[in-house]
């Protein structure tokens, strides 16, 4: 005979307690786990739980004894699995050899153990007999399944308490917790009761927020970018936010704010316990088309060049390297920029740019200097201005001009997505104006909008992204606006499959670029199973006109083809191959795009 561990009475179940279920292949032992009755999926999560189904690494062997402490240690990771799906009367046995392990001493294990059982009785899963929480702060929004009658669950009850603290504490009562709980199991009924007192606490106001590990931050500036409402009403959301803002300046590695007097009646200070990262950082970057070439990148970053968080970076492109296309193009650019200039949301942005471009349709080196505003108004939305001056020296079919200008930038960007890498749900756009005058010319304004949205289906796994990309051009002559200013289309960023920048219009019966731009994309991505892999299928298409709004002559071309993803901390990367759909060489000829990230 052996014994068995049966849970008959759970007294007072801490709510706090979350088991944490690791996925885990079989142990190199014969290891059997019996479940008579239950799901494959909570025999999958059971399986994944236990210590004893879990692969050594190569060349090592589990001993008698650490079989022995992986079999005690199971027990309670098995219940807390069981508990999750609401069995609270659970019987579990494990054997070893035959022998239960609850009866085996950890001081007298045997040398070894060939076979291991376990054994597990679901029991029925139970309900909620009694189920009352409170006092409950004003618009609190409990769980629907969290009454009488209604399956019961670890889960459940976490998440009921955690609703009702999350309600005080929005008001204010930071210190709001659980006061005392009574859950009590009815095995035979397979009911449970559950009655839980929040303790609210008392209101509490924002103190002083108290820097501390900073070595080369300024404690003046700390305060100044954090922006913590010092005499208002707690919030967790302005606790959140302040947090946010500094690691949104990449001077730390590490940043935490909490309260720091868990006693206070009133005002309570907020600790900022920070971990500075490493003043400078390089990057590199490559891409690849069979059309435009490799593009090499590379930028060089100071995080913290006075010690108020001010960033200094350089920016360094060289692309067209090996392409089809007439020569290589330049660009460096050096930014400067300042968080918490005027409000605790608003960057200074001060950036120099130089570029020498050679394209299929014109030559270009400009010379640029900007200063600027970027404003968080919100988590998803960004409102940018700025005024730049631009010299410019060009030459295409439709002439040679050099040009001075002054450019008013302007914009607002919404993120909804749910990863900005690798979106599967969510709404991107950006809108940008930019009014520009020419002395002695005139003027005009460029607008673009670029906006993508993601949905994903069943469990995430199939998802479609779709684009729209509109751009206009209007005011100017062709003499005095900058080549790169108009649109063309083809190639990575507007249409896979068709030649770079191929398609244009003419202005003037001179080929070049167009005054409006109309792109539309779509993709379907699938991940292939557990691993790394996705595969994507993409459609492309884009019509450029003369002019500002679609008018005057137009033209259009289409692309298509597939794509392969490999998942990584920093982005997919990415393989296209695409063909023209549309034109004299339509699935005639193949273009390969390689690069990190998603297409958008």
């Amino acid at each position: 005979m052996f014994a068995r561990i049966a849970l008959v009475h759970l007294g007072a179940l801490a709510l706090s307690v979350c088991v944490a279920v690791t996925s885990a292949p079989a142990a190199a032992q014969e290891v059997r786990l019996i479940a008579p009755g239950a799901s494959e999926d909570l025999q999958d999560r059971l399986r994944a739980a236990a210590l004893l189904l879990r692969d050594l690494d190569e060349g090592t062997t589990r001993t008698g004894a650490d079989v022995v402490a992986a079999a005690r240690a199971d027990y309670a990771r098995l219940i807390g699995v069981l508990y999750e799906d609401g069995y609270f009367a659970p019987v579990i046995a494990i054997r070893l050899d035959g022998r239960d392990a609850a009866g085996i001493s950890p001081f007298d294990p045997p040398g070894r153990v060939q076979t291991v059982e376990i054994e597990i009785e679901t029991g029925a899963p139970f309900r909620l007999g009694e189920a009352r929480i409170g006092p409950l702060a004003p618009d609190t929004d409990l769980p629907e399944g969290f009454r009488p009658g209604e399956p019961a669950s670890t889960p459940l009850l976490r998440d009921t308490t955690a609703a009702a603290l999350t309600a005080w504490r929005a008001q204010g009562n930071a210190f709001a917790d659980v006061g005392e709980q009574s859950i009590r199991a009815d095995n035979r009924a397979a009911v449970l009761d559950v009655a839980i007192r929040v303790d609210p606490g008392p209101v509490i106001s924002f103190g002083q927020l108290l820097p501390e590990g900073q070595e080369r931050m300024r404690t003046a500036r700390i305060l100044e970018i954090a922006g913590l409402p010092v005499g208002e009403v707690y919030s967790p959301e302005a606790l959140a936010r302040a947090e946010e803002r500094l690691r949104e300046t990449g001077v730390f590695s590490a940043v935490a704010l909490q309260l720091r007097d868990p006693q206070a009646r009133d005002v309570s200070d907020v600790a900022a316990v920070l971990d500075e990262a490493p003043l400078r950082r390089l990057g590199f970057g490559a891409e690849l088309s069979s059309d435009e070439g490799i593009q090499l990148s590379a930028y060089w970053l100071h995080r913290n060049l006075f010690g108020g968080a001010e960033r200094l970076r350089f920016d360094a492109v060289v692309s067209g390297i090996s392409s089809d296309t007439d020569g290589i193009d330049a660009e460096l650019t050096a930014r400067f920029d300042r968080p918490a200039t005027f409000t605790p949301d608003t960057d200074l942005g001060l950036e120099l740019g130089v570029a020498a471009l050679k394209e299929p349709l014109y030559q270009l080196d400009s010379v640029t200097l900007e200063a600027g505003l970027t404003h968080r108004l919100t988590d998803r939305i960004t409102l940018r201005g700025a005024l730049g001056l631009e010299r410019a020296r060009f030459s295409s079919p439709l002439g040679t001009s050099t040009i001075t200008r002054l450019t008013l930038p302007l914009g607002a960007t919404y993120d909804g997505r749910d990863d900005p890498l690798d979106a599967r749900a969510g709404l991107y756009g950006d809108v940008a104006l930019t009014p520009f005058l020419t002395p002695g010319d005139g003027g005009g304004a460029r607008l673009t909008f670029d906006g993508r949205a993601y949905r994903a289906f069943g469990e995430g796994a199939t998802r479609l992204a779709g684009r729209l990309q509109l751009g206009a051009l209007t005011g100017g002559t062709v003499a005095d606006i900058p080549p790169d200013e108009f649109f063309y289309s083809g190639g990575s960023g507007t249409v896979r499959g068709q030649p770079y920048q191929t398609l244009g219009a003419l202005q003037g019966g001179i080929a070049s670029g167009g005054r409006s731009f109309a792109g539309l994309s779509g993709e379907i991505r699938h991940d292939v199973g557990e691993t790394n892999f996705g595969v994507v299928g993409f459609a492309d298409i884009g019509a450029i006109s003369a002019d500002s709004w679609g008018g005057g002559d137009s033209d259009w071309h289409a692309g298509a083809g597939l794509g392969l993803r490999y998942a990584t901390p920093f982005g997919p990367i990415r393989l296209d191959l695409a063909t023209p759909v549309t034109g004299t060489n339509a699935g005639r000829e193949a273009y390969l795009y390689i690069g990190i990230g998603q297409a958008f």
